[in-house]
């Protein structure tokens, strides 16, 4: 038998190739998405100088932070309904009100988890969420918290507690979560009327100080249901989503509240996803509400639907290296009080256009983040070339008029379709 001398070395192996890094979770999610009403992107872990939101700013020490990331329209009832459809609203069959509703022929994704045997469950505060809207469609739960009024021009309700309440009674019932399950609830205090909370540091007098009351209270609240949440045996299978439904205006280009046109301090708002297992990440490319749907449906295990016109954000969550998807495509569609308006943001322009006459707009965002210098007559060439774009971007938006027969902001009247 031969010996082993000093010269023997032992056959050489390759080495075992390096895992591929997870771009998927391993398992289907839960998914608990939180929208908070008017939540503006300056927050604390963006730069903002107040703590106004620690347990949201806790969170995104841990998750995946977009940190240009928009809405696509400037209020809760065009917003909302991109949300839960993956594309513009002014491509879903809806009438002509500013409170918007939406006809069953739209297909809303909670519709697609509910064929799938997930529990769909929504809490709201504020009646705008009425079943009368056609949004709760898809939805084994759906409800608005009580002792709630409404008021078409501002919300003088104090919510928080019993929103919070209320998903956590949902949550703690194990016919909602002994199967997979997707609960929505909408925050409403930071909208105005803002109140100063005594929960809530002075931040003094002014709208934009009592604004900071509110979120700082409606974070308190947030708090209290993930910190109920990190207890159950669900969590470590459920991924949280927070964000706006638009932003919020404190005098900026002679607006307040939100609304009526396409300004980034309507638009911009904060995207938090928390994934179990995800390192935290920070994203510094443009994103839009246009890619939540895709994104929940991808968390929870489901293909995306063909009519989604975003796309999921879940591999850049577990570090994949961000596509590029500009043009962001933004739009207000026209109704009784909302003008028309669409948009475009590519590399660090953008452009505003109204949709029934009007001078386009376009600013440079990188030097001028506050949209100040309009660059339409300094800049023809690149006007030109975004018009094109913006053109482009929108040929392919099967958009249709609304129905209702009511006065729209143009004077003409809602003669739109109500069904295919």
């Amino acid at each position: 038998m031969p010996t082993l001398g000093a010269a023997y070395a032992p056959p050489i192996t390759s080495a075992a190739p390096p895992p591929e890094p997870r771009r998927r979770p391993a398992r289907p999610l839960n998914v608990l998405l939180l929208t908070v009403d008017a939540l503006r992107a300056d927050m604390p872990w963006s730069g903002y100088e107040r703590q106004i939101a620690p347990h949201l700013t806790a969170l995104a020490k841990e998750s995946a932070v977009w940190e240009n990331h928009r809405s696509v329209a400037s209020y809760t009832a065009q917003s909302v309904a991109t949300l839960l459809s993956g594309r513009l609203s002014s491509t879903l069959y809806r009438d002509g009100y500013f409170f918007t509703g939406y006809a069953g022929e739209n297909l809303f994704f909670p519709e697609v988890l509910q064929r799938h045997g997930i529990r769909t469950m929504a809490v709201h505060a504020h009646l705008y969420f009425g079943k009368d809207k056609g949004l709760d469609q898809g939805f084994d739960v759906w409800e608005t918290v009580p002792g709630i009024s409404f008021d078409a021009e501002t919300d003088t309700n104090v919510t928080s507690p019993k929103s919070t309440a209320r998903s956590i009674d949902l949550l703690s019932q194990a016919e909602n979560t002994s199967r997979q399950f997707f609960l929505w609830s909408h925050y409403m205090d930071p909208h105005d009327q803002y109140v100063a909370h005594g929960e809530s540091p002075d931040f003094g007098k002014k709208n934009r100080d009592r604004y900071d009351s509110e979120v700082f209270f409606a974070d308190l609240w947030l708090g209290k249901l993930l910190d109920f949440a990190r207890q159950q045996p669900w969590w470590e299978h459920t991924a949280v989503i927070i964000t706006g439904d638009h932003g919020e205006a404190f005098g900026e280009h002679g607006m307040y509240k939100h609304a009526f046109a396409l300004w980034d301090v309507l638009l911009r708002v904060p995207l938090i996803i928390h994934v179990p297992g995800a390192n935290p990440v920070r994203i510094a490319p443009g994103r839009t509400h246009i890619d939540l749907g895709p994104t929940i449906l991808d968390l929870m295990g489901l293909d995306p639907l063909e009519q989604f016109a975003g796309r999921s954000l879940v591999p850049e969550i577990y570090g994949a290296l961000p596509e590029a998807r500009e043009p962001l495509v933004l739009e207000l569609a026209e109704d009784s009080h909302n003008p028309g308006a669409r948009a475009i943001v590519l590399g660090d322009h953008k452009l505003i256009v109204p949709t029934r006459g009007g001078k386009p707009r376009l600013f440079n965002l990188a030097d001028d983040p506050g949209e100040l210098v309009d660059l339409v007559s300094r800049e023809p060439e690149r006007l030109a070339s975004l018009l094109a774009s913006l053109r482009r971007a929108f040929s392919a938006v099967p958009s249709i008029e609304p129905f209702g027969g009511m006065k729209l902001h143009s004077g003409q009247r809602a003669r739109g379709p109500e069904r295919p």
